[in-house]
């Protein structure tokens, strides 16, 4: 029952992320085909933040009415929005229109804002609804959310996604001094795709059945650890563990259990694990991180990696994303909880996180190009940056997971208040002030 539970725990957390991680990695065969070209990335990290909304409503409602909320119908709901928009996806994606003097991608934006409303709203459905299982089951979950990234990597890789070669091109010049003369030029042809992105999208509407079966099956399982939201509260004396929940050796003792049975028939009171200070630094943790990988990087990760070539832009994107689950299942095994130590792994992800920053500000001739040793030294910032962030953010979860259910809800929140700040911040300095410089890597010339 409990490698069910896992599976199940692990399948439900792939449909929190993978709608949106998949657009991301399919970006590089999307830019090709919509008129929006590389200045799609700034324009989806907004319409993502616009997707606050649902997020928004589920904490006002948490807010103004109490434990009447329920979440399992929430999430049946933005599930089943996840799967319809996939589905549309495939179909109408390439569908463009004239607004304001100029062809957008009207449909492909508009389903684009409904699955990052069920993704945004997941960061404060989900996991509350892993409150009700013991604490291991969480990690689990978190793991199957960095799969909702790594999964759609691999099948770009297979799919082949943006990669090019240089070739040289005849032309016929049209100088009129010289009419006819044959000339060559070196440009940029993109390889076709193995598969396409019609097939990429269909495979994302198979992830999200998959979670939404997940949830139903999950919501069908014997209640046997039914230590939920209502009666899930450490007592003073009691030290949870991240094992906790049915696995806890307190549970075993014979004596413990008889007087939580007496227990029952009086309210508990929550041990404040953490002072205020202590606290405020923690949900400051998830709004950095959040901030940082949702927000402010993956608006200029081509700016930063594609001058190093497309093998390093891939590199970088598939072992970022297999970063992420395994930083969730490292945190499963070797569990941290030190605020100082989740302290010091946040400031050095940041740290290679500024370094991806500042390689982006430098495009399109960022420090070694041309050398393997700068293609190295991206890809292995982009893996260190992914994955001391996710361990981190996992930690903090779990943390918060133990204090109450209202705290999970809150660090949702934060979760969506981080994203939205980066993007906000980003987007007038890609878009308005172009601060940010893409380059042709067949043409562009570089001083030594």
């Amino acid at each position: 029952m409990s490698l069910y539970i896992h599976l199940l725990a692990c399948a439900f957390g792939l449909g929190s992320w993978v709608a949106i991680n998949g657009l991301w990695v399919e970006l590089p065969l999307i830019v090709n085909v919509l008129p929006e070209g590389w200045d799609l990335p700034s324009y989806l990290t907004v319409i993502i933040q616009l997707a606050n909304l649902g997020p928004l409503l589920v904490t006002m409602a948490h807010k103004l009415c109490p434990g009447r909320l329920r979440e399992n119908l929430v999430i049946y709901a933005v599930l089943t929005i996840g799967v319809l928009a996939c589905i549309l996806l495939t179909v109408f994606w390439r569908n463009i229109t004239v607004f304001l003097g100029a062809p957008r991608s009207t449909a492909f934006f508009v389903l684009t804002f409904f699955l990052a409303l069920v993704d945004c709203t997941s960061s404060v459905t989900f996991l509350p609804f892993m409150m009700q299982l013991p604490a291991k089951y969480i990690t689990t979950y978190f793991i199957g959310e960095g799969l909702s990234g790594f999964v759609p990597g691999l099948v770009a890789l297979a799919q082949g996604v943006g990669m090019s070669k240089c070739v040289n091109v005849s032309q016929i010049s049209s100088n009129v001094s010289q009419p006819g003369e044959e000339t060559f030029a070196v440009e940029t042809q993109y390889l076709p795709a193995n598969f396409s992105t019609e097939v990429f999208f269909s495979l994302l509407v198979t992830m999200m059945v998959v979670s939404l079966a997940a949830f139903a099956m999950l919501n069908r399982v014997p209640r046997t650890y039914e230590l939920s939201t209502k009666h899930l509260v450490p007592k003073s004396d009691t030290v949870i563990s991240v094992s906790g929940g049915v696995d806890n050796p307190a549970m075993c003792d014979p004596k413990t259990q008889e007087e939580d049975e007496k227990d029952q028939s009086r309210p508990l009171v929550v041990k404040p694990f953490y002072s205020h200070c202590e606290l405020a630094f923690i949900y400051f943790m998830v709004v950095w991180v959040n901030g940082a990988t949702n927000g402010l990087l993956p608006s200029v990760q081509t700016y930063s990696c594609m001058p190093y070539g497309n093998l390093s832009y891939h590199l970088s994107a598939a072992l970022a994303s297999v970063a992420n689950p395994l930083a969730c299942i490292i945190a499963m095994f070797a569990p941290k909880r030190s605020l100082v130590f989740l302290g010091i792994l946040c400031l050095l992800g940041s740290a290679f996180g500024g370094y991806n920053m500042a390689m982006a500000a430098m495009s399109p001739c960022p420090l070694l190009q041309g050398s393997p040793l700068g293609e190295a030294i991206i890809v292995l910032s982009w893996v260190f940056f992914t994955g001391l962030l996710s361990y981190v953010k996992v930690m903090v979860g779990v943390i918060l997971r133990d204090q109450s259910h209202i705290a999970l809800v809150w660090c949702g929140a934060a979760v969506q208040l981080g994203s939205l700040v980066g993007s906000i911040i980003m987007f007038p300095l890609v878009n308005i002030y172009h601060l940010f410089h893409s380059g042709d890597i067949c043409n562009t010339q570089c001083p030594l």
